[in-house]
């Protein structure tokens, strides 16, 4: 037997009781004969005693022990004398009488603490020591109990686990496919699936009713703190659902899992904001409500009521109030201004007025509005005295709500408004069903080519697409979309329409999409569906920026995997089994 007891769990009452524990050493001091030792495991730290009195040879021996060296004990629990409060076992230590070293360790490259002297790049090269760290170990446990908690709420509402291939057919829509050569087909590739789909579809006109999956997802995109390549999703699907099903379940499996992880207690019916809404006062699909500054509409306030060019110039001009910044110092302003110019944000310049607390009003546009008129912006954008009014201003009004909105966000974090403790969540609906990709010279589909139009639209499907809306909805917490999902098309008819929208001819469509439309002439039913990102649930439990540390074995910011070398070279004689040739370009 490797251990009686793990190394958290022994207390005062558990005194005068021999114990074997096994571990890894955490740390050694030597106070003048005796040798104190910190032994941990998952479950934590227990403190080993060896005196030199009691047994000189062991704890030579014990003095041998480098950093992360796998050892088993054998001793007595014995109660401390120098109590440590910060741990749970603090009140005892184990009085060594034998000592087994089960693997030697090297030097570690970094320290296997919370406050490590690891970086990143070191600590995903070695993960595998990493994920010793109490605070990252902790982080999967959060995510077992999470995916624990969400297929026992779901097995509850009748919903079945259903696997889903990986190696599946290659879709036009979204983001870039992962492929996969096969040997037995030469020239033909698989995909690595974006999403099950068009599978859940499937299940769903098989009858299943109520489908869900953690399910691997791979899209080839560039990376940021919350994607990876390779990410999991809770994928669920119902048929006979109506939006409102949907929301109604998903919502009451986000209260809880918020009261179970978080002992947070979210509201009995959460908001829902149209997607028009969203942009108009957060130029967002995705706001963060945890605090106010929405955006005031300054158009007719500010265009053409000067020799103001810039404003004069624009179709869309916004501002956000900050409450309490008139006491902005330039130096303040002139960071604000740069930030807005960052290539991520695209701005061309920042307009502030301040409304001091003593009345007077100072602008970087002073010579060009009235004292009147700027007083005029401050009863529109509800503006009292100290506050801060800053303004953006562009020829394409998505584009600069957008660009607001990083501003809007930056001021929020700056003043400490956005509180990883606070949580508020809403849904967002009613987006448009298609948008227009500049890259491609077309309409393509807001989420997926099978959403369904609000029925209300279908008759602009022909002259005027753009104005249709979807039936779709996603689940925003603290601005992070969680999930999102929508009714189904689940007529052939009108999906061949929705295909012929987005531009596909009938063999186009035949080719990619054939299986499912077949499938709805077997008597599919009305069905919706949604999906959660599992990483970014965990990650806002969490408290994290970054999906990366609630994920075992994360690939770097370049896509790759430093720890096992991956992507990597292939042999020739795979290549040559695969009748595949490489050309790449200098």
């Amino acid at each position: 037997m490797y251990r009686t007891n793990t190394c958290g769990e022994l207390r005062v009452a558990d005194c005068g009781k021999e114990v074997t524990l096994s571990g890894w050493v955490q740390r050694s001091r030597k106070m003048g004969g005796m040798t104190f030792i910190d032994l941990r495991d998952r479950y934590g730290i227990t403190q080993l005693v060896f005196n030199e009195a009691d047994n000189l040879e062991l704890c030579n021996e014990a003095n041998k022990l480098g950093r992360e060296y796998c050892i088993q004990v054998l001793g007595s629990v014995s109660e401390r004398q120098s109590k440590n409060n910060k741990i749970p076992t603090g009140d005892i230590e184990i009085i060594v009488k034998e000592l087994k070293v089960l693997s030697v360790s090297q030097t570690p490259p970094f320290t296997i603490e919370d406050a490590t002297d690891g970086g990143d790049e070191l600590r995903m090269k070695y993960r595998y020591l990493d994920l010793r760290r109490p605070s990252v170990r902790s982080n999967l446990e959060l995510r077992h109990k999470v995916t624990i908690l969400i297929r026992n709420f779901l097995d509850k509402h009748n919903f079945i686990e259903v696997e889903t291939p990986v190696l599946i057919g290659s879709t036009p829509e979204g983001a870039r496919d992962f492929i996969v050569p096969s040997r037995m087909n030469p020239g033909q590739f698989y995909a690595l699936p974006q999403s099950p789909q068009t599978l859940k579809q499937l299940l769903m006109v098989a009858g299943f009713d109520r489908y869900f999956q953690i399910a691997k997802c791979f899209r080839d995109e560039d990376l940021r703190a919350d994607r990876q390549p390779e990410f999991t999703q809770l994928d669920c699907e119902m048929s006979f659902a109506e939006q409102e099903d949907i929301i109604q379940i998903f919502e009451d499996l986000a209260r809880h899992l918020f009261k179970e992880i978080r002992g947070v207690e979210l509201p009995e019916k959460l908001e829902q904001m149209t997607w028009t809404d969203a942009m108009k006062r957060y130029g967002s699909d995705k706001p963060d409500v945890r605090f106010g500054m929405e955006f005031v509409e300054l158009m007719n306030e500010l265009k053409g009521t000067s020799d103001f060019s810039v404003f004069n110039e624009a179709s869309y001009i916004g501002g956000i109030v900050v409450p309490d910044g008139a006491d902005y110092s330039r130096k303040q302003l002139n960071e604000l201004t740069d930030f807005v110019k960052r290539p991520q944000v695209g701005a061309s310049g920042l307009v502030y007025i301040k409304y001091g607390k003593d009345g007077e009003v100072k602008s970087s546009i002073d010579k060009f509005f009235t004292p009147e008129q700027l007083l005029k912006v401050k009863e529109i954008a509800g503006a009292k005295d100290g506050d801060l009014v800053l303004i953006l201003s562009g020829d394409k009004p998505n584009k600069t709500r957008t660009q607001l909105c990083a501003l809007r966000l930056e001021m929020g974090s700056r003043l400490g408004l956005r509180n990883k403790n606070d949580f508020k969540c809403l849904w967002i609906v009613d987006f448009p069903l298609f948008e227009w990709s500049d890259e491609e010279q077309r309409l393509m589909s807001t989420h997926h080519p099978f959403t369904m139009p609000n029925p209300d639209d279908l008759h602009l499907l022909d002259e005027h697409p753009e104005q249709v809306r979807a039936k779709a909805y996603d689940f925003v917490c603290n601005g992070i979309e969680l999930g999102g999902g929508s009714m189904r098309i689940h007529d052939a008819k009108l999906q061949e329409k929705m295909f012929e929208v987005l531009g596909f001819t009938p063999e186009q469509a035949e080719a990619q999409f054939g299986f499912l439309m077949n499938a709805f002439k077997y008597g599919a039913p009305p069905h919706a569906g949604v999906a959660f990102g599992l990483d970014r649930y965990v990650s806002i439990f969490a408290g994290l920026d970054s999906i990366r540390d609630v994920i075992a074995f994360p690939k770097n910011n370049s896509g790759r995997d430093v720890m096992l070398d991956a992507p990597s070279v292939v042999d020739q004689k795979q290549l040559d089994e695969l009748q595949i040739k490489l050309s790449l370009k200098d």
